[in-house]
């Protein structure tokens, strides 16, 4: 099993930045990777950005590509998501998932879910 848990979530102003917080417990040491998905009201829940259980590997979805940094801390056992130059756009909840696989941008390929933390942007 494992137990994933997410912080950091607000409101911030276009253009702001925030940072995600994901901590893990349990048995992760033997998955493939982990992943930030959000979905907005009345949308579908979207990859964001991927991480390998190593660190060296990343993927990002394009609509975040330059704007978001997806870290990992592995004495913490914590990924991370800086955001910044936040969009409107960019206001949904935000999952961290734990998957056996990497790269994987499909939530279907992920096993465990946290929480959710609600970031929004305001105009």
């Amino acid at each position: 099993q494992v137990q994933l848990v997410e912080s950091g979530g607000g409101l911030v102003q276009a253009g702001g930045s925030l940072r995600l917080s994901c901590g893990a417990s349990g048995r992760t040491w033997s998955r493939g990777g982990m992943g930030w998905f959000r979905q907005a009201p009345g949308k579908e829940r979207e990859f964001v950005a991927g991480i390998s259980w190593s660190g060296e590997g990343t993927n990002y979805a394009n609509s975040v590509k330059g704007r978001f940094t997806i870290s990992r801390d592995r004495a913490k056992n914590t990924v991370y998501l800086q955001m910044n130059n936040l969009k409107p756009e960019d206001t949904a909840v935000y999952y961290c998932a734990v998957s056996n696989y990497f790269p994987a941008s499909s939530p279907t390929l992920y096993t465990y879910w946290g929480q959710g933390t609600q970031v929004t942007v305001s105009s």
